[in-house]
């Protein structure tokens, strides 16, 4: 019995499931139908909207997934949706690099100079320790 190979086309949303760009094939599905994936293949470019439509090896798919522009050349179709490391082998990462993190934005609490504003809890002990270390 011969060992069966990789198929040379494979639908979209089933490979976008593999590769594990997203959480179940549905979802896949989903996203494909919003028509915000684009196909390069050769000097054709096209939107997917049909879960349906196939992909080959060396098509280039553009789409932007969690707020980030993604570009991804497919290197192989998948016959599994197996672990990380062998969904990595399917396709290879031709994204531009993400923007640096600005640590201002991520802070929850705003900052400010030391002696400006409220005082912080720290700020009040202190105050107290020094108002009632002279009494007594």
């Amino acid at each position: 019995m011969p060992v069966q190979d990789t198929p040379l086309e494979q639908r979209i949303d089933k490979w976008l499931w593999y590769v594990r760009l997203f959480k179940s094939r549905s979802l896949a599905a989903k996203f494909v139908e919003t028509g915000k994936l684009r196909l390069s293949r050769g000097p054709r470019r096209d939107k997917l909207s049909k879960p349906s439509q196939t992909i080959i090896v060396g098509d280039i798919l553009t789409f932007t997934l969690h707020e980030r522009v993604r570009v991804i050349e497919v290197i192989s179709t998948g016959q599994r949706r197996g672990p990380a490391s062998e969904a990595q082998t399917l396709y290879k990462d031709l994204s531009p690099p993400p923007p640096p993190k600005d640590p201002q934005t991520n802070s929850k609490t705003p900052s400010r100079a030391p002696g400006e504003g409220r005082p912080t809890k720290k700020d009040r002990r202190a105050l107290d320790r020094l108002k009632h270390s002279g009494e007594g």
